[in-house]
């Protein structure tokens, strides 16, 4: 069996589960593409299961570039062998710059489509018709390679620039071989020559072809069968061609920029010469000089084998939770025996039991709170005995894996054959299909697709051969460079000048290379290196600070850096610093003060920087983006529709709620899980401890200077900086805020002189909420009555029937030692066994004998069950919330009131006929409102035909046969042409038809009258026949705007006929 670790994944959370029992060896083909990501630690946990299956069985990993060899060889299993034999593999690696010089580059002949910006140019005050770009000659160089060579892999470190190079490579092509071909392409003046634009497919797919994860798996695979079979020439690829061994015969591997690691260079070159004792010949491309010194360093560390060290997710609980209903979803579970298998998966061997129960109560619904109510469980616990929840095996399913979920159009072809589905021909960002429209032509996978139809889901669409098309984008996280190549470089930096450079390296690329460390050393007087970081510090065009420490350990590093330095700078001066971070280092802004800013902004003890780091990353933007994607892996915010795609922006609004509850529980065990992979997965926090300690013990020291303008190395990072504000709005700060929306929702009413809400809600409409949200009548088994205690709370007995049609009896039976009764306000109620303590806590009710609760004192329980009741509740009175707590009406009140002062529950007048004020959940309201509105539409329906009909001759002042219209004299006339301005007839028709059917006393002398005085005038507009002139009777306050470009001379209608 040949699978992928989601496809066992999906076999071993089905009754297939079966088939794999007599299964006694596992090969992991490139172990080190998975060793490192939560994606192999979902498969760790998937062999887990496997074992439970099948007995002990035999494990074998395969992987040329992996390191450390014990840390993979532990993830594989227990007791694993390592077998590696000394190899000697020949490279044949070269570095080129096709330019004299990347800092002033020559004006190309013709536009590159690449058109992206060249950071060495940024501060250039040229006009943009002097403006350059290394693209064209990129390509060129890279054609020619192609065209020399049988079969080439060109690599590129993004899915857009894949498609540009394609299309540029197909368009040379053709220039050269058939000029007939290409399509005519879109001219643009001398001044935009060389300016970014967003077209491409000038030419049709003749030598190059696109590969990467947004094209279709089948067009992938044509692109790879047509490559092995020599028909075609080149292949554009990201990372998605860097796996794998049946390439066929691949002649040379080119990588346009460097590639993001040493270990991705060494699979992506060895794509070229993939058999024993054969030379993989690889050629690099930099884009721009920085650039370039990475490539420099990166070339002969893949040729000294150096890769970078591999790195397990250490339990991540997301992908635990997962794999806990999926697990119970087949069978039920014993806690302690499930504890054990998932302790034998390598990358939870440190799990300790009190975080394996607490992800153990968020899959049975019991954490931490009411707060969490609309968090479905997925199990129960039964003793010591997991066991699953209806639904809970098609949550598993159908959200299975750990790639997050982007929200991805797909893209379809119209017209597939008779009783096929559609061809899938790739997907599209959601952010790209919002700014296109139907008719829009656009390129993927080098063939360009023209846009048919627009739905929820799928963009569907007509090939367009020869016609030019937008480029697509994509949006996406970039690679950080690892921290130990970040050491490499900065040595490199160090020693660049005083030795020879690496062979690898042309003539060219060794001059632009020395010439640009030359230059950073004139501005800043020092090279940033491993050893001595430079704060360099110039003023902007406003007169502020910008502040650029140069550090080359990579974004893992500096992104954590900059968060502690920002937030330094708001405790010292209450001012956001706007600290952006890349993998060269760390700019941010402050304001002209009385001292320049030094290097005490980034000084920290290094303890004390991995605390502040830790407290500051649930603050920002990258917490909120790795929540959501946790919270969609441990099945929290589920596909609502599977098989329909899920907006973005969508499932940011859901996880966004969901944080909003969750940050009130800082051991929630999704929130946990963000705050570990931001410090272990994104930012590198033991490698910022480690610079924090070299700096303190002086190994690394931080030079100062201030400049006139920004250095070489300062140019590409303020390039990134720009980039990160150039789309933001103007966001008030939060007290401002604050401020502006703190109005009184009545005084504000009066001064708009708006209608009372309560006139706008449908009464029906608030019942029929109301009564969805208690579950009246929802609950038909004894599981979905469980579900309603878990909602909306406490049920008291005598409304039972209301609720559910299952007996009394039978719910207790069936649901046992889950369910208790007690005594709420002198009635009687049937409640979750959860609930005790907040009722014990909340309303003094007794724990019944027999029932086990926490012991701890819940010191908000009566502000929980409110909180859970009113958000299960239409609009209420205090008089209601008393009654169902056995409350005081003041005590209601008070236990209510900081729900309205959070802005959660809303004051007001919301149902006819109730004179007291009136409560409701802001979500609650949303929802009555919205399906108010949905029902006041629907009132609106359009008519039928035949009310039409008779409605039309009545507004246009016809009178009904054998009657006098009702519109008398010249004021009746002018009436009449007033609604039929613009209207052309015959100028018989006029006289005959139109104006005595409306006026009932009409005369020709009438018209005249208004035409006389200028009220009216008779324009020409082509001819009926030989001697019947079509007419437009305009008025003249309308006459200058319908007037028809070609007029005749106005006359009266006497002179006309």
């Amino acid at each position: 069996l040949i699978t992928t670790p989601e496809s066992l994944y999906l076999m071993l959370t089905s009754k297939a589960a079966g088939i794999l029992k007599t299964v006694d060896t596992v090969i992991v083909d490139e172990i080190h593409a998975l060793a490192g990501t939560k994606r192999g630690v979902h498969l760790a946990l998937s062999l887990e299961r496997l074992r439970r299956i099948t007995g002990p069985f035999q494990r074998i990993g395969l992987s040329a570039t992996v390191r450390p060899l014990e840390e993979v060889a532990n993830f594989l299993g227990p007791k694993t062998t390592i077998v590696n034999p000394p190899a000697e593999k020949k490279w044949s690696l070269d570095v080129h710059v096709p330019v004299e010089d990347m800092s002033d580059l020559p004006v190309p002949e013709e536009a590159s489509t690449i058109g992206e910006a060249i950071v060495d140019d940024l501060l250039d005050p040229a006009p943009v018709g002097a403006s350059k770009s290394i693209w064209p000659y990129i390509e060129r160089a890279v054609y020619d390679k192609v065209m020399a060579h049988r079969s080439t892999i060109v690599f590129v470190n993004s899915r857009r620039t894949a498609e540009r190079l394609t299309s540029q490579l197909n368009e040379l092509w053709a220039i050269e071989h058939d000029p007939d071909a290409l399509s005519p392409a879109s001219r643009r003046p001398p001044a935009q020559l060389m300016k970014a634009v967003d077209t491409a497919g000038h030419a049709p797919t003749l030598i190059a072809r696109a590969h990467h994860g947004s094209v279709s798996k089948e067009e992938r695979l044509t692109t790879e069968t047509m490559l092995k079979e020599g028909t075609l020439k080149a292949v554009i690829s990201t990372s998605s061609l860097e796996l794998g061994i049946d390439m066929g015969a691949v002649d040379l591997v080119i990588q346009v920029e460097s590639p993001p690691s040493v270990a991705s260079g060494l699979q992506r070159v060895g794509r070229a010469g993939h058999s024993v004792g054969e030379t993989s010949a690889g050629a690099f491309y930099p884009k721009h000089r920085s650039d370039l010194v990475q490539t420099a360093v990166t070339v002969p560390r893949m040729r000294a084998g150096q890769i970078e060290e591999l790195r397990t997710p250490l339990s991540p609980l997301d992908v635990l939770t997962q794999q806990t209903i999926a697990a119970v979803s087949v069978e039920d579970l014993d806690v302690d025996e499930w504890f054990d298998t998932v302790r034998g998966a390598w990358p939870y061997r440190n799990l300790s039991r009190d975080v394996f129960d607490a992800v153990i109560d968020l899959v049975v619904g019991v954490y931490p709170s009411t707060d969490f109510a609309e968090l479905r469980p997925r199990a129960i616990l039964d003793g010591a005995v997991l066991k699953a929840r209806p639904g809970a095996q098609r949550v598993a399913v159908t959200n299975a894996g750990t790639i997050p979920d982007r929200g991805m159009f797909g893209v379809f072809l119209v017209g597939g054959g008779e009783g096929s589905a559609p061809r899938r021909v790739g997907e599209l960002d959601e952010e790209m299909v919002y700014e296109s429209r139907v008719g829009d032509v656009f390129t993927l996978g080098a063939s360009s697709w023209r846009i048919e139809n627009i739905t929820r889901d799928q963009v569907q669409v007509t090939p367009a051969p020869g016609h030019t098309g937008r480029l697509p984008f994509w949006t996406g996280d970039s690679l950080g460079r690892p921290y130990e190549l970040g050491k490499a470089l900065g040595e490199f930096r160090r020693q660049a000048r005083s030795g020879p450079l690496d062979a690898s390296l042309d003539e060219l690329a060794r001059r632009n290379l020395i010439a640009y460390l030359d230059e950073q050393e004139e501005a800043t007087g020092i090279i940033p290196d491993d050893t001595t970081l430079v704060l360099e510090r110039f003023t902007d065009e406003l007169g502020d600070w910008r502040v650029v420490l140069h550090t080359p350990f990579g974004k893992g590093v500096n992104a954590a850096w900059a968060l502690a330095a920002g937030w330094r700078i708001a405790q010292d001066t209450g001012m956001d610093a706007q600290a952006v971070a890349g993998d060269d280092g760390i700019v941010l802004r402050l304001p002209q003060g009385e001292k320049e800013p030094d290097s005490s902004l980034f000084s920290f003890d290094a303890d004390e920087i991995a605390d502040i780091v830790t407290e500051q990353v649930g603050n920002s933007a990258l917490f909120a983006s790795r929540f959501r994607e946790c919270a969609a892996r441990a099945l929290l915010l589920p596909r609502r529709n599977p098989g329909k795609r899920a907006p973005l922006w969508q499932q940011r609004q859901r996880a966004e709620q969901l944080l909003d509850v969750a940050r009130n529980y800082p051991s929630f065990p999704i929130i946990l899980e963000t705050v570990r992979e931001c410090l272990q997965d994104v930012y590198d926090l033991p490698a910022l401890r480690e610079v924090m300690q070299h700096l303190q013990t002086r190994r690394i020291r931080v030079a100062e200077v201030t400049t006139e303008q920004p250095s070489p190395f300062a140019s590409s990072l303020l390039f990134n900086y720009t980039g990160a504000f150039m789309y933001e709005g103007d966001t008030p700060l939060a007290e401002k805020r604050a401020a502006a929306l703190s109005l009184d929702p009545s005084l504000l009413a009066k001064l708009l002189g708006t209608v009372e809400l309560r006139e706008l809600l449908d009464a029906d409409i608030i019942a029929e909420v109301d009564a969805s949200l208690r579950r009246v009548g929802k609950a038909q088994t004894s599981e979905q009555f469980a579900d309603t205690l878990r909602i909306a709370g406490p049920v008291a007995i005598d409304e039972l029937s209301e609720y559910s049609s299952v007996p009394l009896a039978s719910l207790e039976s069936s649901l046992g030692a889950r369910v208790m009764r007690v005594r709420i306000g002198g009635r009687e109620h049937i409640a979750q066994v959860l609930d005790a303590p907040l009722l014990r806590d909340g309303l003094g009710v007794p724990v019944p004998p027999g029932v086990a609760a926490q012991v701890a004192t819940i010191n908000d329980a009566l502000a929980q069950l409110v909180s859970r009741w009113v958000r299960t509740r239409g609009p209420f009175v205090l008089r209601e919330l008393a009654d169902a707590f056995g409350l005081a009406v003041g005590a209601a009140y008070s236990a209510l009131a900081p729900l309205v002062d959070a802005g959660k529950v809303i004051e007001g007048r919301y149902r006819q006929g109730v004179s007291e004020q009136e409560y409701v959940a802001a979500e609650v309201l949303r929802i009555i409102r919205s399906r108010s509105l949905a029902a006041a539409r629907a009132q609106t329906r359009p008519v039928s035909q035949s009310a039409f009909g008779r409605f039309l001759p009545s507004w246009s002042h016809v009178a009904p046969a054998g009657q006098v219209a009702a519109l008398r004299g010249a004021d009746g006339v002018y009436t009449v042409l007033e609604q039929l301005a613009g209207v052309r007839l015959p100028a018989s028709a006029w006289e005959s038809h139109v104006l005595p059917s409306r006026v009932g006393d009409y005369s020709p002398a009438m018209l005249d009258e208004l035409t006389a005085s200028g009220e009216i005038s008779i324009v020409g507009a082509g001819k009926a026949g030989a001697r019947d002139p079509w007419l437009m009777l305009l008025p003249a306050d309308y006459a200058g705007q319908l007037m028809p470009d070609s007029t005749e001379p106005t006359l009266s209608l006497t002179q006309a006929q």
